[in-house]
């Protein structure tokens, strides 16, 4: 198949990137430090740093890394905090000192961040105050020996900075007391290297540049080995693919997905760097009314997010009134996109809302959508420049145009494997290298992409195989639902029937209703036989909806 490009979809036009424009990702970000010292690079509660600030910040920590601590080139730094300015002084630092970085989910357990330090061999963590509770509780189980803790407002300046701790501390009591000695302060870590020289480390494709983990939605977390080279892929793949639009120095894009999750980390963090646009970092998503005020302070270029969050902000009643004249570019991943949605934030904002696809294990954009795209299409859209893209079967054969199979994917921000985990990579790749994403797809004539389902949440109904995704796509479109979910439930006559889990928005919605909606659009295999209605979903960090919660809640009822 034929790969494409994105600005301007050309059918049948191979575009490749160039893969020697960049060594690494310090590259990427020292590359833009030079070209636009001026220039806004991320912003958070009212505070810019420019490009210039994040250099001179950067190259403290990264001295203080070096020098403080000894650290040398590969060891493994943690970082476990939300979108705070803070996260890409760690984390551009920690590369700048030729480290690794492991980004670490702030809301885990306790068990959770225990066994990813312990697997990722971590000796260095970066960590929020608000999270150093858990921190205190398995330190003494894993190899961390450096712990470096930042507050909320430590880059926000006097007074604003002092006030802001002091309120989520003593007021708001969002810091559960911790003890951890010999903690050194964000801050002091800074002023440490000011007084110290940066040593500059060599650094090319095949160097490692995070340890991604990721599965935990599915299992024990396992850590992806993306390369800088891995990284510098998928961020030239992703600006070829906005190149038409984009503006070098003017974009601003909202940032409301944590940067320690792939796609915020690769399609904003990297992306937007790259061309110096500033990154307005969200630090609570969650509270739609607060995001909504920020977005009226901007006139943004680009939003990205998952499907809930579009669809949280469109159930905002003052998010109508925000400024949408300037956004090109709305893309939604992470999870299915739905249609309701989508066309409801064509209608109230004037853009589509275009959906992309990638995994942890593809750094992670694997297709997208053309941005030309006049309305949503229900695709993941074409595979991205230098990516191959193939859909196959149980044997790993391809199957003709139109069948369901499994996605699989090669191209140069394919991961190298799970860390010391062999076997888990063996089993996640084809006989000839193509990448098993678990992703049941097919293939159009256009050679667009369609996910049917996980593999995993396929529901078995007397013999048919039901995909949840399309369950709730239907489902979600009825004006009573807010949010829907979709598994399946042991039956003794059908294997197995759809139970569908509903967060109303219509208070008066009953479960015969939406059974009867569904009986218009779906074949009665598909219809859910069971209702439950919840006030809300589990969900993931990012707001990606946990089928798997609901199946262990049923398993154990």
């Amino acid at each position: 198949m034929d790969r494409v490009w994105y600005g301007e979809y050309e059918p049948g036009v191979a575009h490749e990137i160039d893969m020697g424009e960049y060594a690494s990702g310090v590259d990427i970000i020292e590359s833009s430090f030079a070209k636009y010292p001026a220039k806004g690079a991320f912003a958070n509660m009212g505070k810019i740093l420019t490009y210039a600030d994040l250099d001179q910040l950067t190259r403290q920590f990264a001295a203080y890394l070096q020098n403080e601590l000894g650290l040398k080139k590969g060891d493994r730094v943690a970082i476990m905090m939300p979108n705070v300015l803070q996260y890409p002084i760690a984390l551009f630092g920690a590369h700048r000192a030729g480290l690794t970085v492991v980004n670490v989910n702030p809301l885990y357990t306790a068990r959770e961040l225990e066994h990813q330090l312990k697997d990722s061999g971590a000796e260095t963590i970066v960590i929020l105050a608000n999270f150093a509770n858990t921190l205190e509780q398995v330190i003494r189980n894993t190899p961390v020996k450096n712990v470096i803790v930042a507050k909320i407002g430590d880059m926000l300046g006097f007074p604003k900075g002092a006030l802001i701790n002091f309120v989520v501390k003593s007021v708001k009591k969002m810091v559960p007391p911790w003890h951890i000695p010999g903690a050194v302060p964000f801050k002091s870590a800074l002023a440490i290297g000011a007084g110290s020289s940066l040593k500059r480390v060599d650094l090319n494709h095949d160097d490692i540049a995070f340890l991604q983990y990721t599965g935990g939605t599915t299992g024990v977390a396992k850590g992806a080995i993306l390369t800088h080279g891995n990284i510098v892929a998928n961020m030239l793949q992703a600006r070829t693919w906005l190149t038409n639009l984009i503006k070098e120095g003017e974009e601003i894009v909202i940032t409301p997905l944590p940067l320690y999750h792939i796609f915020s980390l690769t399609a904003n963090c990297l992306v937007f760097s790259s061309i110096g646009g500033l990154n307005v970092l969200i630090t609570n998503p969650r509270d739609i009314p607060g995001f909504v005020k920020e977005l009226k302070s901007w006139q943004f270029t680009a939003i990205t997010g998952v499907n809930t969050l579009f669809n949280g902000l469109l159930n905002n009643p003052d998010f109508a009134q925000v400024d949408f004249t300037h956004n090109k570019v709305s893309l939604g991943g992470g999870m299915a996109v739905q249609r309701p949605v989508a066309e409801k934030w064509k209608q109230v904002t004037g853009v589509p809302l275009i959906e992309a696809y990638g995994l942890t294990e593809t750094s992670p954009a694997a297709c997208i959508n053309p941005l030309n795209l006049k309305a949503y299409n229900g695709m993941i859209g074409l595979p991205i420049p230098s990516t191959d893209v193939s859909v196959r079967d149980e044997s790993e054969k391809e199957v003709p145009q139109g069948e369901r199979g499994e996605l699989c994917i090669k191209g140069p921000q394919v991961m190298r494997g799970y860390y010391n985990k062999p076997e888990e990579t063996k089993l996640v790749f084809t006989a000839d290298g193509w990448l098993k994403t678990g992703d049941i797809a097919i293939m159009d004539e256009q050679g667009y992409f369609k996910i049917v389902d996980r593999k995993k949440d396929m529901i078995l109904v007397s013999g048919f195989n039901v995909f949840p995704n399309e369950v709730e796509d239907v489902a979600s479109g009825h004006p009573g639902v807010l949010e829907v979910a979709a598994i399946g439930v042991p039956d003794p006559k059908s294997t197995e029937v759809v139970k569908l889990f509903v967060v109303k928005k219509d208070p008066a919605l009953t479960a015969d209703e939406i059974k009867a909606y569904c009986k218009e659009h779906l074949t009665g295999y598909k219809v859910p036989r069971q209702i439950e209605f919840r006030d809300e979903l589990p969900k993931t960090n990012v707001g990606k909806i946990l089928r798997r919660a609901l199946k262990e809640e049923e398993k154990n009822r």
